[in-house]
């Protein structure tokens, strides 16, 4: 008996089957995908034979799923993947630091936040370096990975150039200008010290003068920069030096060569005033003030007493 509804019937070698309607016309699947649904049509047929613990293995991976999908959703896979990176033989075992002579070790291993823990693995050496480079003193930072667990950090620190006092703040300044970090301790006591507004991006140049005159550069104190413009240089014996604004070479080597003259500068004086270019004045202290008004009056004494006698 035949069907009328849309199937034709194929005949086979154990009798007639029904096929939908233009099966045999219809889309072809892959061979790949074929065998796929054979495959899956024997396993619901009971054909082929399960593996004898396949209900048991199916139970532990559905607990490993919801036990992943838990520690996904509660945040927590960094801290496990940094445990089971260190379990397996990655974690930070040692940490190597060169190049820091003003930095500490401990204000490095903060803000790297290695703990116990640490997987080498896990550790962002891009996040690593910014954050060493905000140290004060660090010029620049290179971080190494070397496995199994070692870190190696290699630092070059900035230089100390001069002391600025600006204000009654005390800062170390690189050559540029550039200010490091507040001084803290006498170790830099042997620094130049610049003084004033702008200072310390006219250190160098100034410095750079008295370095052509080192007899009197060995004995400066400090350099106090003036409206920004010019400066008072401050001997290590209380002379004041009043440099001009311009033609510093010229003003040195006169000052220079008035002191090996005259011994200006070993004298009790208050300041030596070069703005001018045609003189120098000098401003005696007030004792030397009062002795020399003593002898400028024991003077006009004994001019008078010449006077009576003639």
């Amino acid at each position: 008996m035949f069907s009328m509804s849309g199937n034709k019937v194929v005949e086979g070698a154990g009798g007639y089957s029904a096929m939908p309607a233009g099966a045999g016309e219809g889309v072809v699947l892959p061979r790949p995908l074929r065998r796929m649904v054979r495959f899956v049509a024997s396993l619901c047929s009971g054909r082929v034979p399960l593996p004898r613990h396949l209900g048991k293995v199916s139970l532990v991976g559905f607990y490993g799923v919801v036990a992943l999908h838990g520690v996904v959703v509660g945040g927590h896979g960094a801290v496990v993947t940094q445990s089971l990176m260190s379990t397996a033989g990655f974690a930070i075992e040692d940490i190597r630091v060169s190049g820091n002579q003003h930095t500490s070790e401990i204000d490095i291993l903060q803000l790297l936040g290695l703990d116990a823990d640490a997987s080498l693995l896990e550790l962002d050496i891009a996040s690593a370096r910014k954050a060493l480079a905000e140290l004060p003193w660090i010029e620049s930072v290179d971080i190494r990975k070397i496995y199994p667990g070692t870190v190696e950090v290699m630092l070059r620190e900035r230089q100390a150039y001069a002391i600025w006092q600006h204000g009654s703040d005390l800062s170390l300044i690189e050559r540029s200008g550039s200010v490091i970090a507040p001084l803290r301790d006498n170790k830099f006591a042997s620094l130049p010290l610049f003084v004033g507004r702008d200072a310390e991006t006219s250190a160098a140049a100034v410095e750079e003068e008295f370095s052509k005159w080192p007899a009197i550069a060995s004995r400066v104190k400090a350099f106090v920069r003036v409206a920004g413009r010019r400066w008072d240089v401050h001997m290590d014996n209380g002379v004041v030096v009043k440099l001009p604004e311009d033609h510093i070479a010229e003003a040195l080597a006169l000052l220079t060569r008035f002191d090996a003259e005259q011994q200006v500068l070993s004298r009790d004086i208050a300041a030596v005033d070069m703005r001018l270019p045609d003189r120098i004045a000098v401003r005696l202290t007030p004792e030397a003030q009062e002795r020399r008004q003593v002898a400028v009056e024991a003077r006009t004494k004994e001019l008078k007493k010449l006077e009576q006698k003639i």
